[in-house]
């Protein structure tokens, strides 16, 4: 009996074994290695592009960036949707296909940068300026690296052939500094379908440099939540040459002297726990005891004053956080005023109860005459924390110790970003970034200063890095 053709083809590829196979299928990867330096060259020229266009946010608007990303993407045959609310506040979709054998990976930055005030800039906020082994400007830190990262990832890519077991996607978004109604609220509740994924990466996360000396790299797996608090004492009004008991600024004050008293419970999570564990094993003896203090609860209390003194964004992460900033009251120096109020900045953990917690908040001011109320203002939904045992986080930290040569983090950001959107709906995201020095915030050049700037040669390893990590998640698995 003859056999069928096709038939046959397979009973002689399972004769040969898998050898062949892998060299039939070698035949659309890339033939040569990729050249590093060609690619360091187009990266600062898309980097330099980007960061010249102004998209400030305030106003808002980030339509030139993703003009720019579309050009580029699509002149490389890369599928491209672009979604909008407002056509000034577009976010950018690109997508490489794969075979579907695993769920997409999406790789995200932010195409907005909060707005400058120019003439405190020494070079001009949207120059781009090379100097000193550094690049000068609005976004280089906050998120135009992540862009300008996501963009080659997905060139090389391309260009290189590789065969991929999931999608991956590119989502360029709007409204991360200034309002996400426009960027990540609007696509995940009007546009799902086209960036849901398994694993996600975005900015959050970097690789810690300290006189010179890398010293481990960050990864941002979860995150405290934004909530708004409105303090309000009511009174009599009267004569300022009258003082009264009721007075509402005295009411006021005293409320917010309780609530800067109040030590909010110490809670650990997935990531707080390995965060401290991880960082004793790098630390000085003296540290390394009072992180390990923390770990078994701080009974006596005096590791966390020691960091709530020293290392408070350390401490801001043990607990959901209060921090009082603004205060209203008052309208002449000799009228008491009828009404008083403080806005309050709570930076609460993933898992925090809100209504449980303003409760207690009532409980420790204790005073009839003031409400505590929620103010408006943007905050993002409360998500488990992504989890340290995925597949994403062990590519990450074994791509960190090839590049880097460093333990890995994983850390809870004290600040916000668009990834709880994501994971509210199952997305497992992490956060990760490029080499910062750690003197360099304090000096005024960290993300948002006014002499924002990254150096060279940690944006080129960090799409080295991110190239790494996306092409061992997505890449074909023989």
């Amino acid at each position: 009996m003859r056999l069928p053709l096709l038939t046959t083809l397979h009973l002689i590829l399972g004769l040969l074994g898998p050898s062949l196979t892998e060299t039939l299928r070698a035949a659309d990867r890339p033939t040569a290695p990729i050249d590093w330096a060609a690619v360091d060259a187009e990266s600062l020229r898309h980097f330099q592009a980007l960061v010249r266009l102004d998209t400030s946010d305030p106003p808002g608007r980030e339509l030139p960036v993703v003009d720019y990303l579309r050009g580029v993407l699509t002149a490389e045959g890369i599928e491209v949707k672009i979604f909008s609310i407002d056509p000034q506040r577009p976010n950018l979709v690109a997508r490489l296909r794969g075979n579907g054998r695993k769920r997409p990976l999406l790789i995200m930055g932010h195409t907005d940068v909060v707005n400058v005030d120019e003439k405190k800039w020494r070079h001009p906020p949207f120059s781009a300026t090379r100097e000193g082994g550094h690049i000068y400007g609005r976004g280089t830190l906050d998120d135009k690296d992540n862009v300008t990262a996501a963009l080659m990832t997905m060139l090389l890519l391309k260009r290189s052939r590789v065969p991929l077991d999931r999608d991956v996607i590119f989502l360029a978004e709007a409204g991360e500094e200034g309002n996400v109604t426009f960027g990540i609220e609007f696509m995940v509740r009007e546009h799902l379908a086209e960036i849901n994924a398994e694993f996600c990466l975005a900015e959050g996360g970097s690789v810690v440099r300290r006189s010179g000396q890398i010293q481990y790299g960050s990864v941002q797996t979860t995150e405290k939540i934004p909530n708004r608090l409105r303090l309000v004492a009511r009174g009599v009004a009267g004569h300022g040459s009258v003082p009264l008991r009721s007075n509402a600024v005295v009411h006021l004050a005293r409320a917010i002297a309780n609530v800067a008293d109040w030590q909010t419970p110490l809670r650990l999570n997935e990531t707080t726990r390995a965060f401290f564990e991880r960082l004793a094993t790098i630390s000085p003896a003296d540290e390394a005891a009072r992180y390990r203090a923390i770990l078994k609860g701080d009974e006596s209390g005096s590791a966390q004053e020691f960091l709530a003194e020293k290392q408070p964004r350390y401490y801001s992460t043990l607990r959901t956080s209060v921090s009082p900033n603004m205060m209203a009251a008052g309208y002449r120096v000799n009228v008491i005023p009828s009404e008083a109020e403080a806005t309050l900045d709570v930076r609460s953990l993933p898992d925090e109860d809100m209504d449980r917690f303003i409760e207690q908040l009532r409980r420790i001011i204790n005073d009839p005459a003031v409400d505590v109320e929620r103010a408006p203002g943007h905050t993002r939904p409360g998500a488990p924390p992504s989890s340290l045992h995925t597949e994403a986080f062990e590519v990450i930290e074994s791509a960190i110790k090839r590049h880097y040569g460093v333990i890995t983090l994983p850390t809870m950001s004290t600040g916000a970003t668009d990834m709880a959107f994501l994971r509210a709906v199952g997305v497992q995201c992490f956060g990760i970034g490029p080499m910062i020095d750690a003197e360099d915030a304090a000096m005024g050049f960290g993300a948002h200063s006014d002499q924002e700037r990254i150096l060279e040669e940690a944006l080129h390893r960090f799409i080295h890095f991110k190239w790494d990590v996306v092409l061992t998640l997505a890449g074909e698995k023989s």
